[in-house]
C-alpha cells in the first residue's frame, strides 16, 4: 500500500494521516466555532494545540463560517500585532488577490496595500499594509473582521497562536484592555486564543484582575490516552511494513510521559533504525532514546546556560524527587538553595524559563525529556 504521508511528524503541526485522537476536543471546538463562542486553549508545550485548531478549521461549514489563523510569534509591539492580524484577516477571508485589495481599501481606508508575488509558482502572495498609529487607531483595526463578516453575511473565527506574546509587550495590560473592549461587543466574530507558554496563558486568562478573565470557554487539553497512541503507532509501522508490539508501542508513550510531540519523535527514531520487514525490540527503543536525547542536547544546553548555581540546584532537587517544602532548612541545606526568601525567586525564574511548573501544590519539571537529559548530565 502506498502511503503519501510521513510515518511520524514532530516539530510542526500535524494533519490527516498524522493527526490522532482529540475527538471530544474537536467536537467542542467545532461547536464553539460554529456558534460564535470564544475559546481559550491551555496546555503544556508539545501537546498539539496548533494541530487541533487547524484540524477543526477544516471541519467547520465554510458556507457559513470563515476561519482565520494567525501566528503572532515574534510580534514585539502592539502595532506589529495589528499588522499581522489585519493581513491575515484580509487574506484569509478573501478568495483572490483582487478581493484582498478591495478589502484592504474598503475596510482600512488611508492605506496603499503592497503585494509581493514570489517567483515560485506554488508560493502564496505576501500582503503588506503598513498600519501605524498615524494611519489607524487600534479600534479601527480590531473592528476589521466584524466589518468583513457583516459585509459577507458570514461568521468569522480568528485563531491566534502564541497569544502569550501580548502579555510580553510593553504596557501589556492596557493593550489587553483595548482588545477586550472591542472584541467583547462583536456579534459576528469569535476568537480562539492559544499559545505555547502555559504559565503566561494562565496568568492572562485565569487571573481575576486581568482584562481577559472569563473572556470565553476555557479548554484544557488532556494527554492523549496511551490506548489511542498504541493503535496509531502500530498501524503506522505496519503501513511501512515494519512491526511493533502493543507493549513496545506503549513503552514509547511511557518513556516520554505521553507528550504528543515526543511520542511522534521517539517513534520516528525507533522507525529510523528498522529496515522493511524488521520487528521492534527493546534494544531499538533504548537506542532511539539515546538518539532522541542527543538530538535535544543543543536545545537543552541553551536553556541551562543562563541559569545560576542556585537555579541548577533547584532543578536537581526537583528531579531527585523534591516537589514541595523547599523552604525547609534541611532541604535548603542539602541542595544549597540559599535563604528561605530565595525560594520564591527561584520558582519564579524557573517558571518563566518554562523549566518547571506547578501541578497543584507540587513543583514538577515541565519537559520529561529535559528531566531525563538533565539527570543523565548533572546527577547520575
Amino acid at each position: 500500500m502506498a502511503i503519501n504521508n510521513s510515518s511520524f511528524v514532530f516539530g510542526v503541526s500535524v494533519s490527516d494521516y498524522n493527526f490522532i485522537g482529540r475527538q471530544q476536543e474537536s467536537r467542542t471546538l467545532k461547536m464553539n466555532f460554529e456558534e460564535g463562542i470564544n475559546t481559550i486553549i491551555i496546555s503544556p508545550r508539545r501537546w498539539g494545540k496548533t494541530s487541533l485548531v487547524k484540524h477543526v478549521m477544516t471541519m467547520v461549514d465554510q458556507e457559513s463560517v470563515l476561519t482565520v489563523y494567525v501566528d503572532i510569534f515574534g510580534c514585539k509591539s502592539e502595532y506589529e500585532f495589528y499588522n499581522r492580524l489585519a493581513e491575515a484577516v484580509i487574506k484569509q477571508t478573501a478568495s483572490s488577490m483582487e478581493r484582498w485589495m478591495d478589502n484592504a481599501k474598503d475596510f482600512l481606508a488611508r492605506l496603499s496595500p503592497k503585494i509581493s508575488i514570489s517567483p515560485e509558482p506554488l508560493s502564496d502572495f505576501s500582503l503588506s499594509l503598513g498600519i501605524s498609529p498615524k494611519t489607524h487607531s487600534p479600534e479601527e483595526v480590531l473592528s476589521l473582521a466584524e466589518s468583513i463578516a457583516i459585509r459577507r453575511d458570514k461568521r468569522i473565527v480568528i485563531c491566534i497562536d502564541e497569544f502569550q506574546q501580548i502579555g510580553e509587550m510593553a504596557d501589556s495590560v492596557s493593550i489587553q484592555k483595548r482588545l477586550r473592549s472591542v472584541w467583547q461587543h462583536q456579534k459576528h466574530v469569535a476568537y480562539c486564543l492559544f499559545g505555547s507558554k502555559k504559565h503566561m496563558m494562565s496568568d492572562i486568562f485565569q487571573s481575576k484582575c486581568m482584562p481577559f478573565y472569563q473572556f470565553g470557554d476555557l479548554l484544557f487539553l488532556p494527554k492523549i490516552p496511551t490506548t489511542e497512541w498504541v493503535e496509531y503507532i502500530t498501524s503506522h509501522f505496519q503501513d511501512r511494513r515494519r512491526s511493533i508490539s502493543t507493549d513496545l508501542a506503549a513503552r514509547i508513550c511511557k518513556e516520554v510521559e505521553g507528550y504528543s510531540s515526543y511520542v511522534q519523535q521517539l517513534a520516528w527514531h525507533v522507525f529510523s533504525l528498522l529496515d522493511e520487514g524488521d520487528v521492534v525490540n527493546d534494544d531499538h527503543i533504548d537506542a532511539a532514546l539515546k538518539n532522541l536525547l542527543n538530538s535535544c542536547e543543543h536545545l537543552f544546553m541553551q536553556q541551562i546556560i543562563p541559569l545560576t548555581e542556585y537555579q541548577m540546584n533547584f532543578l536537581r532537587a526537583v528531579i531527585q524527587g523534591v516537589h514541595s517544602e523547599f523552604g525547609d532548612s534541611k532541604i535548603r541545606e542539602q541542595y544549597n538553595l540559599g535563604s528561605a526568601s530565595n525560594i520564591t525567586r527561584l520558582k519564579t525564574a524557573l517558571t518563566n524559563a518554562e523549566l518547571i511548573e506547578a501541578d497543584g501544590r507540587r513543583i514538577v519539571i515541565t519537559d520529561p525529556i529535559f528531566a531525563r537529559w538533565f539527570k543523565m548530565r548533572f546527577i547520575d
